[in-house]
């Protein structure tokens, strides 16, 4: 494909895609029951969840799986929109104080007027993952900033935002709603095409980057394919409640999961599993591991 990105170069752009790939790094692991179940799933839910989507149980075990893998991504990708403003010009990516630091010695025009030539900026995937106690610390490091150096500007950019903006940052502080011309919100757009001078710079990103993944994907050898057993799992489990209806050994084999030592279910523990001093739960995992696939 044409690269039309000004701003980062395609070799440099596939290095930040493929080390943000790699980041997944144990993510990527196959799930088997024993990793399903680390944080102990709640059976309840996923038997509701379940019966009131209307969808089968490979499906239902099949999100949680994602879920749980989707979980831990969030701040892969907060690294994927940090990270990359470490090939703009003018940027740096410290390793801590502040998320992203650009530096413009020709001048940065801002909103309400003012030229200044540093910005300092905090990064959030979305708008609303900061509690008012984080916002009103976070305000307060961006006071001192400015305090400190009169020739600058600090911006809390976020990756989701409500719309596309650069607005004054209102927000409460001892209770108060503060707010300051140089302490400014602003969506990821807006943020690019203040380092770019491109106003659509960061919609060219998102145009490259689907293909940009696929390619690294495809020659990278180090990226494995997950193969989950934990719906084969379940089912070897179930096989011993062989007795109730195919829905309610699946049922049981969930709720083994959650219950094995609880009152009722821990009287329907089958020979299968023995009778060692073992937890009920580490005694299910290695039956599984030593049954055959059941289909």
């Amino acid at each position: 494909m044409d690269w039309n990105l000004n701003f980062i170069s395609e070799e440099d752009f596939k290095k930040h895609v493929r080390a943000t790939i790699m980041k997944y790094g144990e993510k990527l692991e196959s799930y088997d029951l024993r990793r399903f179940n680390s944080n102990l799933i709640d059976p309840i839910k996923l038997i509701f969840d379940k019966s009131v989507y209307c969808t089968s149980w490979e499906e239902i075990v099949n999100n949680e799986i994602f879920r749980q893998r989707d979980k831990s991504n969030n701040n892969d990708i907060g690294y994927f929109h940090q990270n990359i403003f470490s090939y703009f010009n003018g940027c740096e990516v410290p390793q801590a104080g502040w998320d992203v630091i650009y530096k413009n010695p020709n001048g940065i025009q801002m909103p309400d007027g003012d030229i200044v030539h540093t910005l300092y900026v905090e990064m959030k995937n979305k708008h609303n993952t900061m509690n008012s106690a984080s916002s009103a610390k976070t305000y307060i490091k961006m006071q001192g900033q400015i305090l400190e150096d009169d020739d600058c500007a600090c911006l809390l950019v976020e990756a989701i935002a409500k719309k596309s903006q650069n607005i004054k940052w209102t927000t409460k502080v001892d209770g108060k709603n503060v707010q300051h011309r140089l302490i400014r919100r602003v969506s990821m757009d807006q943020f690019y095409a203040i380092l770019t001078g491109e106003e659509n710079a960061f919609y060219k990103m998102c145009m490259v980057l689907p293909q940009t993944i696929k390619e690294v994907v495809n020659e990278e050898s180090g990226v494995k394919v997950p193969h989950d057993t934990v719906i084969e799992d379940l089912r070897k489990v179930a096989v011993l409640y062989c007795e109730k209806d195919d829905e309610l050994a699946m049922a049981m084999a969930v709720y083994m999961l959650g219950f094995s030592t609880y009152m009722g279910f821990n009287d329907t523990v089958q020979p299968e599993l023995g009778t060692g001093k073992d937890e009920m739960l580490k005694r299910i995992y290695e039956y599984v591991e030593r049954a055959p696939i059941n289909r």
